[in-house]
């Protein structure tokens, strides 16, 4: 038994019971540590090969229901053989493993979290092949904080890939505070849909037939790029009154074989199937989804699931590093630093540049402290007598240095503007193409559009379709 009077507060918790699960599995089982929607733990251990005994079982539970004291559920060990589905449960996808414990240990330490929101933060996949083996590029832009460009910043990029010849297709996934929609095609052109209705409408099996891209009265420099979009909210039905609040409250939950991961999936997904039935039966080259800033269910998605770039906006200072210092914690924590480190890429928005305020100083400050904070999913040097050969060999390091400008914690610049406050583009005919726009994302046009161009799963192979 623990002899601390203090009592274990959330925080404490899973550091306590993963040296109690090490300890376990350094005996020669198998173990799951799961955590339910309220912070408790539950140890499941595998005990289907080798029995265990009433002694040891005995010390296993005082030791878990001494040291965790609240942040233990009512049944803290479990033994895989008193349980009817152990197999999916201890098989579970959505479990990972410690990744702080040694390889080649006698057992296996795997930890399940259940929360209410924010799960697909520790689930990184990559966007599936349509049928003909090709894949749409998608590349998501996200805000810890909102205010730094995020929305503007989108539409820039999305009139310059479309100048370079792509089709590129925008979803708007800013579902609280949409505009991109009336931004790229104004409110006059929008579907009477919008992504927030085929969410509602999914949950119940009626997501077929409605209307929600639309093609923007925008003409490309290259006549060959198109660019559309898909509103988070749509315009309606003329006399039916759009209850875009009543559809919002409804969205997210997850229901019985329709989760709120799937449907924003499926809804990313009707949207480019809705792209190629249009005019030139073309499907989208490139999808920039606008992503909702913090850290939301709606972020956890289109950052782990949906996309195959994520940019990561923020300006120098102390709540940006301490919001992202956050959540690469969560990604290191469950196992998903090097799958989820691949996809990132720093946007230093709204960079001073004048006297007072150089440029140069504010970037060089910018990505020492974002190298600062990448270093949680950073590799440490593994040393060479460390490594093994054959099939369990430890992978490479990725430990980037400070100065590597094609690191993920190095910064892609947009520049502060003051002409950019209160612009309004719906009464600016093409505000894009003004001096101080083109200045502002001049840097930030040049660095990204190769990181998307250039994915060789493009069907013109990297070169646009010019």
């Amino acid at each position: 038994m623990s002899s601390r009077t203090s009592p274990v507060r959330f925080d404490e918790a899973r550091p306590l019971a993963l040296p109690l699960a090490r300890a376990v599995a350094d005996q020669g089982f198998d173990v799951l540590l799961v955590r339910d929607v309220r912070g408790r733990f539950t140890l499941i251990v595998d005990d289907r090969d080798r029995p265990v005994d009433d002694e040891r079982r005995g010390h296993w539970h005082t030791d878990l229901t001494g040291r965790l004291g609240p942040y233990v559920t009512g049944r803290p060990l479990v033994l895989a053989s008193e349980l009817f589905t152990a197999d999916s449960l201890l098989a579970s996808p959505r479990a990972v493993p410690d990744v702080l414990r040694p390889p080649g240990g006698a057992g296996r330490v795997r930890l399940l979290e259940n929360t209410v929101v924010g799960e697909d933060w520790a689930r990184v996949s990559t966007p599936a092949p349509e049928a003909d083996g090709t894949v749409t590029h998608r590349t998501a832009l996200y805000g810890f904080k909102g205010g730094v460009g995020r929305t503007t910043a989108t539409a820039v990029l999305a009139r310059h890939l479309v100048d370079e010849g792509a089709l590129v297709l925008v979803v708007d996934l800013d579902l609280e505070s949409p505009g991109a929609g009336a931004l790229l095609a104004g409110p006059d052109r929008l579907p009477r849909h919008g992504i927030v209705d085929h969410l509602v409408e999914a949950a119940v099996g009626s997501a077929e037939g409605l209307e929600i891209v639309t093609r923007a009265d925008y003409s490309p420099l290259s006549g060959f790029g198109e660019l559309w979009v898909a509103p988070a909210r749509g315009r309606g039905t003329d006399g039916v009154p759009y209850g875009y609040v009543d559809k919002l409250n409804r969205v997210y939950a997850d229901l019985p074989g329709s989760s709120f991961a799937d449907r924003l999936a499926g809804a990313v997904r009707a949207c480019e199937d809705a792209v190629a039935l249009g005019d030139s039966g073309r499907r989208p080259d490139v999808v920039l989804l606008d992503s909702r800033a913090g850290i939301h269910d709606v972020a956890a998605v289109t950052i782990s699931r949906l996309c195959d770039l994520a940019l990561l906006f923020g300006a120098d200072n102390a709540q940006t590093w301490a919001g992202y210092g956050d959540l690469f914690a969560a990604w290191r924590t469950s196992g998903q630093a090097r799958e989820i480190r691949e996809k990132l890429r720093m946007v230093a928005s709204m960079v001073p540049d004048s006297v007072h305020h150089s440029m140069d100083t504010y970037l060089d400050s910018f990505r020492a402290r974002a190298y600062e904070c990448f270093a949680t999913l950073y590799d440490d040097v593994i040393p060479a007598s460390d490594r093994e050969s054959g099939p369990a060999a430890l992978p490479e390091p990725f430990s980037p240095s400070l100065t590597d400008d094609s690191a993920p914690h190095d910064p892609l610049p947009i520049l502060f503007e003051p002409g950019l406050i209160g612009l309004d583009p719906g009464t600016s005919p093409h505000w894009q193409d003004r001096a101080f726009v083109r200045a502002a994302y001049r840097d930030f046009l040049a660095a990204v559009t190769p990181l998307i161009m250039a994915d060789p799963r493009l069907r013109g192979g990297g070169e646009g379709t010019r």
